[in-house]
């Protein structure tokens, strides 16, 4: 019977969706580092060369430190400003064959900066190449710039300006990343109210490495608007609640979460507590480069290890649609394109 079911499904890449969880060196090809490391003579260890993702595990020290020290190798194939315009092409064109109609790609432009001139060059490189990513490709793009939790709060508040300057060319949030057991997040308090204040949507990461407690510290202390993972507000019913209640959408990265040991297997990933308590989510992938699955993946895990029907990954993409920073006519373009699919037959839309 299960095979039936599978066989009439809707195909998952035809589903108009959002996407709002991808970070920048991330959602690089894999065959792409490959030349790129040659182009630049860079030594790429055995993790990164397999085109298979690496074994991570992310729930202690040295797993986190492993994680980040690939993503380094990775970013510091990034060299010119045509390197970051094929990655934002690339990221786009994957985009578009998973069914993403607006994207939104997470950055944190220090990286950047000392090979790209300095912070504001390798925000407008940045910027101008996601500009002709979306027009080559007839994605919505727009930017996240993310702070470094490990960093002192001060260079936060420096990139908050910064997000904020770049409002009207395409920066439409802030964000806070890297390990959340360093740093107190109402350290970032003053970074993050300059960009609410500038009109920025307040996207921190939170829940992931850490219990509700740092869900909730994101939802008091920065005020989020959304939450970069989120999913551990499933071991505490009151942050449920608060979450459901102020509408604040979880980012939730099922297939990252598992390659970090964050849960043990796909089940584990609390997709169904979430969901059925009231809290929007937006699936995401994360870092395609290092878990191996972009943007359609993910709804995949949710239709194939949580039993979510058609009607409920539509409602996922709403959600995720609903979350975004995009302009309404497009959005409405998008959720119109969400009841579209549901109105199409399974048999005939099926694969």
């Amino acid at each position: 019977m299960e095979h039936v079911s599978e066989h009439v499904s809707r195909d998952i890449n035809l589903l108009p969706k959002a996407h709002l969880h991808l970070h920048f060196t991330g959602s690089m090809r894999p065959s792409t580092l490959m030349e790129l490391a040659d182009k630049y003579g860079v030594h790429l260890p055995e993790a990164l060369k397999g085109g298979t993702p690496p074994k991570l595990r992310a729930t202690d020290e040295r797993g986190w430190f492993r994680f980040q020290r690939l993503y380094d190798i990775a970013r510091s194939c990034l060299r010119e400003p045509e390197d970051i315009r094929r990655l934002v092409r690339e990221a786009a064109q994957e985009d578009v064959r998973d069914g993403s109609g607006w994207l939104e790609i997470q950055v944190d432009p220090t990286s950047y900066a000392p090979l790209l001139g300095g912070l504001i060059p390798a925000m407008e490189v940045i910027l101008d190449a996601v500009d002709s990513a979306a027009r080559e490709t007839g994605l919505g793009m727009r930017v996240v710039v993310a702070a470094n939790r490990m960093k002192h709060p001060l260079e936060a508040r420096t990139l908050a300006r910064l997000a904020v300057r770049y409002a009207d060319r395409g920066v439409v949030g802030f964000g806070l990343s890297n390990d959340e057991r360093r740093g107190m997040a109402r350290d970032f308090d003053r970074a993050f109210a300059i960009a609410r204040d500038g009109g920025l949507l307040a996207a921190p990461h939170g829940g992931e490495l850490t219990g509700p407690s740092s869900v909730r510290d994101c939802l008091d202390d920065l005020r989020a608007a959304r939450i970069g993972h989120g999913v551990r507000a499933a071991e505490d019913p009151r942050v449920l609640r608060k979450l459901a209640e102020k509408g604040v959408t979880c980012e939730v990265c099922p297939a990252s979460n598992v390659a970090l040991g964050v849960y043990e297997k796909h089940e584990d990933v609390p997709l169904r507590t979430l969901f059925e308590a009231g809290v929007p989510m937006a699936l995401g992938a994360d870092d395609p480069l290092l878990f191996g699955s972009r943007l359609a993946a993910q709804y995949e895990i949710a239709r194939r290890h949580h039993a979510f029907t058609d009607t409920e990954l539509a409602e996922l993409a709403r959600q995720s649609i609903r979350a975004s920073a995009a302009p309404e006519d497009v959005r409405q373009k998008l959720l119109s394109g969400v009841d579209d699919w549901l109105a199409t037959p399974a048999d005939v839309a099926g694969r």
